[in-house]
Parts: C-alpha cells; sequence; structure tokens
C-alpha cells in the first residue's frame, strides 16, 4: 500500500499495513530537535502519508506596527507574544451597521493550484490536503471578541446567526476557488471544547454551528474531496453529530 493507501483504508473504517500519521509543529520546534539529535536526519524517517498543498489563509493580516498585525475582517491583534492575541476586535457592538465584510477574493491564493501540482508532482503517492483554518467560532470571536462571543450566543442569538450565515457565506466562496486545485481534502479548522466539554455546549452547538458546517462540508464533498477538521478541546458530547 502506498502512503495514500494506507489514509484512505482509515477514511473507509478499512484495514491498512501501517497505521497513517501526520506530524506537525512549529519550525522553533523542529529546530530544537535538529539540535538534539545534532543533524536533521531524523526528518527523512518520517513517512509522508498526509502532505500539504498549500491553502488559503483565513487569519490573513497586515502588520500595522512591529508588534501589531490587522487582519482582513478589521480586527488587531498582538503579535510579538505567544501565542499572539486579540487587542481590538472589529465590531464592539452587536451590530453590523456600517461594517463591510471582507470579499473572498481578498483572501484569494493565485498560487494554489500550482502549489498542488508540485506536491503531487514531489509526493505521487501521498494524501494531499488543502488547509483552510479559522472555522467560523473562532472566526466569530475574532471579530468580536471572546467574552462577547460567548455571551453573543445566548444575549444576541439573531445577530450571532446573522454573522455566522454571512461568515458561512463567505467560506462557501473560499471552497469554490478549491475547485480546479487538484488535492485529495480539504482541512478546516475551529476549537468548538476545552478542558471540560464544549464551549458552546451541545445544544447551541447542534444550533449554530452544525448546520453550518454541513453546508460547508457538503461544498467541499461536491468536489469530490475529503473534508478534514483539526478541533482543540473536549467534543465527546457532539462526537456522534461531528
Amino acid at each position: 500500500m502506498t502512503p495514500r493507501d494506507s489514509v484512505l483504508a482509515q477514511i473507509r473504517h478499512e484495514t491498512s499495513d501501517r497505521v497513517p500519521f501526520t506530524l506537525y509543529f512549529e519550525e522553533c520546534v523542529g529546530e530544537r530537535i535538529d539540535q538534539y539529535y545534532g543533524s536533521s536526519e531524523w526528518r527523512d524517517t518520517l513517512v509522508p502519508y498526509i502532505v500539504s498543498c498549500g491553502g488559503i489563509d483565513r487569519r490573513r493580516s497586515d502588520p500595522v506596527s512591529e508588534t501589531h498585525d490587522r487582519d482582513l475582517f478589521g480586527s488587531l491583534w498582538r503579535t510579538d507574544l505567544r501565542p499572539f492575541h486579540l487587542e481590538e476586535p472589529a465590531l464592539k457592538t452587536p451590530s453590523l451597521e456600517g461594517y463591510d465584510f471582507p470579499d473572498a477574493e481578498a483572501f484569494a491564493n493565485p498560487e494554489l493550484r500550482l502549489s498542488a501540482e508540485r506536491t503531487r508532482e514531489k509526493h505521487p503517492d501521498s494524501f494531499t490536503v488543502i488547509g483552510m483554518g479559522w472555522g467560523l467560532w473562532e472566526t466569530y470571536w475574532g471579530m468580536r471578541g471572546f467574552e462577547e462571543a460567548m455571551m453573543d450566543c445566548v444575549a444576541e442569538p439573531e445577530f450571532f446567526a446573522q454573522v455566522l450565515d454571512r461568515l458561512t457565506d463567505l467560506y462557501l466562496a473560499q471552497i469554490a476557488q478549491c475547485e480546479d486545485v487538484d488535492a485529495d481534502a480539504i482541512m478546516f479548522g475551529d476549537d468548538w471544547g476545552e478542558q471540560r466539554g464544549g464551549m458552546l455546549g451541545p445544544e447551541r452547538w447542534r444550533e449554530f454551528m452544525k448546520p453550518r458546517y454541513a453546508k460547508i462540508y457538503e461544498a467541499a464533498h461536491a468536489q469530490g474531496k475529503f473534508t478534514i477538521s483539526h478541533c482543540c478541546g473536549s467534543v465527546a458530547d457532539i462526537m456522534p453529530d461531528i
């Protein structure tokens, strides 16, 4: 079996001759491992079961100083600390009055198709993935602030749903940009949980997130691509839904 065959077998809940894995970490970690082993030869021992062929940066931002970036939604982030954190949300009140949503073209990656072709040439036997992180929930709280977002889903449900609908439309437009990109899957990311369980609780997650992600995943499936999702935290309560 090729590395790609192993991944496809596992997706289909079939037995593979090896358990496929993917290992990702920030490069500073890789450099520390290089120092530990005295060389970078360990990297050559990793089987490229799953490889990234590029993606669409949904958190695209422009620097405004040495320590701050402003994203395309209008929020200000401090970037000189780890992790970077939100300093000034774009939406200070639960209202879209006077606010202009960014267009999908502003996030477009004109090199994505070529990057995917080059990745296929370099790794013809690997499972290739388009990256598309910062999902609906993460983008929402990035626009409103985390505490405000947690309150909006309870105190401002109509506004919460309105913004999520606009973000879903943006997501669908960005998925459409992947139509002619030769890749096996699109990888999404949205942190729904924390140590104690889902942040929104299962009922609100089912009300606000589940139907919108169904549309998002269906759009990817319509292109013949698999969907992969990253999610931090405990989501045991909604695992059957996922």
